[in-house]
């Protein structure tokens, strides 16, 4: 088996994928109703509702994710702290430092998707992540 994305279902795609570029991904425009914005590890693909509802009925509800945390590894989780200020963003939590070793920032996309940046800094953690 291998993971290759996370889809979020939206009201409003044009909005929430502009909010992933602002954060540094690129999208790929399959349709006018779907997206992904690939990583060298995985993709994140936005789709509309009504793409969602015309072939899997309701089985997603947009804007109502309270259990999932989607998370990017970025160089420097205080320097995404900064760009995520001046971009408004709804920070949950500031850059933290992690008993597992990762410095991390917690926010929100406009959905209210909650989002984890974070940055690998002990010895343990930045080894989890020498072979990805």
């Amino acid at each position: 088996m291998d993971f290759v994305s996370t889809r979020i279902i939206t009201d409003d795609i044009k909005g929430l994928v502009r909010f992933y570029e602002e954060l540094g991904l690129t999208a790929a425009w399959l349709t006018d109703e779907f997206a992904e914005l690939a990583s060298p590890s995985c993709t994140l693909a936005i789709g509309t509702t009504r793409t969602m509802n015309q072939f899997f009925g309701a089985a997603a509800t947009p804007a109502s994710n309270r259990s999932v945390i989607i998370e990017f590894r970025v160089q420097d989780a205080d320097d995404e702290h900064r760009k995520l200020l001046a971009m408004s963003a709804d920070i949950v939590q500031p850059p933290t430092t992690q008993p597992w070793g990762n410095r991390s920032l917690l926010f929100r996309d406009p959905d209210g998707n909650l989002i984890n940046f974070f940055t690998p800094i002990t010895p343990e953690a930045l080894r989890r992540f020498e072979k990805h």
